[in-house]
Formats: C-alpha cells, structure tokens, sequence
C-alpha cells in the first residue's frame, strides 16, 4: 500500500506536471491523453472559498454536457475537486481555450448504468481504479450554461 501522504501529492504533481507540458506546448502537447479531451475545471475550494483549478479528461462528452470521472486513480477517496464542485455545482471548464460555464451534478445510478460502458470503452483505466476501490466512483454531469 502506498502511503497517504505519497497518495495525496502524487496527484497534485502530476496536475501541475500536465499544466506546465499544456503551457509550453502552447496547448499541442498531451491535451488528448488516449484519446479523450482534456478540461481544466475551475471551482471554489469548499474549505477556503479561494478559485482551485485542476485538469481532468471527459471520456464522454458532446455539445450539451460532458462527464468527469471522480476516480482519483482508484483511492478510497473522493477527489478534492469533486468534493469541491459538490458543495459549489455552478462553476467553469476550460476546453479548447474556451471557459465555459457548467452546472454540475453527480449521474444517479441509472444513468452511472448508461454511462459506465462508455467511459470504460474511452479509457479502460477506470475499470481497473473501481476495482481497486470498495468506494463506488462517481460520474459526475456537466451540463453546458449559455
């Protein structure tokens, strides 16, 4: 088992990581990690109220919403920013340079029923990070706002 410590800064490392490679790269570089799109979400820290930002892929995703995957690599728990977008569901993403304005919501279980095949189908990945997990990962909704 990895320690916690170890747990929580490695995905923080990899976030500014992938923040730094999009910076340089003018965009160009990893912003379709195995094929999937990537958004920055922008939320409000439910703790601090201060703006967090963090990079996620939408492994489903069309002109009305896209959906996130709360996995946080198959931990026990829920992301920070997943966390955050509950307590504060309006917030923004960033795609394709564009920030647009979201509500976000968590998918009930019908809908995670739909939903599921198709982000494992994107990204086999998140199959393995349930079974990792007693925790069941939530997919969370992003509906588009004009």
């Amino acid at each position: 088992m990895i320690p916690r410590p170890t747990r929580d800064w490695a995905p923080k490392l990899m976030n500014w990581a992938h923040r730094l490679v999009l910076t340089v790269s003018g965009g160009r570089l990893l912003d379709r990690p195995f094929g999937m799109p990537v958004v920055e979400l922008h939320t409000v820290g439910r703790k601090s109220g201060l703006p967090r930002s963090c990079y996620l892929t939408t492994p489903v995703h069309d002109d009305q919403r896209l959906i996130l995957v709360a996995s946080k690599g198959g931990d026990d728990r829920d992301p920070d920013w997943y966390r955050n977008l509950m307590a504060t569901p309006d917030a923004e993403i960033t795609l394709d340079g564009n920030r647009i304005p979201i509500h976000a919501r968590t998918a009930d279980p019908q809908e995670k029923a739909e939903l599921w095949p198709e982000v494992v189908r994107a990204y086999r990945g998140y199959a393995k990070y349930q079974e990792r997990t007693s925790r069941d990962i939530p997919l969370v909704i992003c509906d588009l706002r004009p």
